[in-house]
């Protein structure tokens, strides 16, 4: 089928085509519900067509899902490393094109997009190792002729729900470790970014057909609410992986803990950085700019509150300010574009509101503010002077706004960034040891991302990724969040001919 724009044309490179079905169920695609239609957020205009799954069509997807997950925790892991390191390879052969995807239809720009696919293939080549190093424990025991060991067992189904912000990393860093710890995957693709579930289903799922194993240990659904509810409903599937707002993150775990499965949430951020009046300022500013531009405020590391030392105050926001009027805003796909468009429409109508509230909370807005006149979504990006006390402070509106408050001490410093509900990331800019230790310390910053001298956002893949209070305490990604995917058992062996009790009990 011809795509209705020339641009669009790379599309079918990577198996997508003007109109697509949108559930892979059992190596087949097929969908029977509602036809929805991929938006291009930098014109409003129509990218493809995609079908949507009906709950039919989840049911027989996980059907399939839970016979092959059978055979596949049954493949010795480093085996299973070997069909995830070649999915890696796959993305490599088609990391331009599935790029460009990510920055059409969602609209972060072309590096970004390029980045977000290289982060799946980082978290392939993270996971393969791993699969050699899903190691247990030998404990002592205190009973004679007895040996006590941990082992590690896959769960069996692991549902991920994803966003529209990173609409293909999430999947990567659920899906990577929860195969090789052997188990099989449902993906619920983000409803406003289906190509991209389509096109990354295409490439692991060719992987899974060329080494003649079951299609279903990768199934996944192009859908709305309905499927996301069916996902957290589901007892066949033992951990969900939600990320998205902490309100519908609140409503996923309580459906999942109602039927005493296991949940892994990556919800909202409000992520501050703290600049002391030791700082490399030339630093500080290069990094805020990334970190409240970056991706047009849409990730969850965004930072949006910097808080200045009041003697360095002046000095800081003017440079700030001076960044800001060089942003080139365009096109995503456009070289040297910084800042592209929000996501959607209605994403726009809440940046309006946005600015609203902070301006009858006090707000002075010192630059940006309004949203530019375009066939897309795109706005102003935004400093705003304002009380660390504010309401509109404690909430995450997903935009590039940035606000922006005085400290005079470190403490200070610290309670403002401890303030609000969330708690993801964080950072610090200062040379000082004795403020460095007592940042990362049990009195500094109570986030799961505490950083010196860099950004909230761009992590690495090799750390743990989550935070804490209303970001929902999962973690994702590297160190050992792989133990999240895997149910431990404590195995007690006794290969003596006696019955010692623990504690030295005697029982007749």
């Amino acid at each position: 089928m011809v795509f209705a724009r020339k641009e669009h044309e790379f599309l079918s490179e990577i198996g997508l085509s003007s109109r697509n079905l949108g559930c892979y169920v059992d190596g087949t695609w097929k969908a029977n519900g509602p036809v929805v239609t991929s938006v291009n957020p930098a014109n409003n205009k129509a990218i493809a067509d995609v079908v949507e799954g009906s709950i039919e069509d989840y049911e027989e997807g996980m059907r399939a899902c839970s016979e092959a997950a059978k055979i596949w925790m049954q493949v010795p892991a480093p085996k299973r490393g070997e069909i995830v390191r070649q999915i890696g390879d796959a993305l490599r052969t088609k990391l331009q094109q599935l790029g460009r995807l990510v920055s059409l239809e969602m609209g972060k720009i072309l590096p970004e997009g390029i980045g977000e696919v290289q982060e799946i293939i980082d978290m392939c080549d993270f996971s393969v190792g791993l699969s050699r190093q899903l190691n247990g424990s030998v404990i002592p025991s205190e009973r004679s002729n007895h040996a006590m060991l941990e082992m590690w067992n896959p769960l069996g189904i692991v549902g991920v729900i994803t966003a529209f912000n990173f609409p293909c990393a999430v999947v990567g860093w659920n899906a990577c470790i929860a195969l090789v710890c052997g188990n099989c995957v449902v993906w619920k693709g983000a409803p406003t970014t289906p190509l991209i579930t389509i096109a990354m289903t295409r490439v692991v799922t060719g992987v899974l057909e060329k080494n003649n194993l079951p299609p279903a240990i990768f199934t996944s659904f192009c859908g709305g609410a309905d499927i996301g509810q069916a996902v957290a409903k589901d007892t066949r599937i033992s951990l969900v992986s939600f990320t998205g707002s902490s309100k519908v993150g609140q409503m996923v775990q309580q459906i999942v803990n109602q039927r005493f499965g296991k949940c892994l949430l990556e919800l909202s951020g409000n992520n501050a950085i703290i600049v002391m009046d030791d700082a490399d300022i030339l630093l500080a500013v290069r990094s805020v700019m990334f970190a409240a531009v970056g991706t047009a405020g849409q990730r969850c590391t965004t930072c949006r509150r910097l808080l200045l030392h009041e003697s360095i105050y002046q000095r800081v926001l003017d440079q700030l300010l001076d960044v800001y009027k060089q942003i080139k805003i365009g096109d995503p796909l456009g070289k040297g574009t910084l800042l592209g468009p929000l996501h959607t429409s209605e994403s726009r109508k809440s940046f309006e509101r946005g600015i609203e509230i902070i301006k009858s909370q006090g707000g002075k807005i010192l630059t940006g503010g309004s949203v530019i006149e375009s066939e897309g979504n795109f706005v102003q990006p935004t400093i705003v002077e304002i009380s660390p006390n504010a309401d509109v402070v404690k909430q995450e509106l997903f935009a590039p706004v940035l606000y922006v408050m005085k400290f005079q001490t470190l403490q200070e410093a610290v309670e403002i960034n401890n303030s609000v509900p969330q708690g993801l990331s964080s950072s610090i800019f200062t040379r000082k040891p004795e403020v460095i230790f007592k940042w990362i310390g049990p009195q500094g910053s109570d986030c799961g991302i505490v950083n010196v001298n860099i950004p909230t956002n761009g992590a690495e893949i090799g750390g743990a990724f989550g935070g804490e209070k209303a970001t929902g305490g999962g973690r994702e990604a590297g160190s050992d969040s792989w133990k999240q995917y895997m149910r431990r058992s404590t195995c007690t062996i006794n290969y003596g001919n006696e019955l010692p009790l623990a504690q030295g009990i005697n029982f007749g």
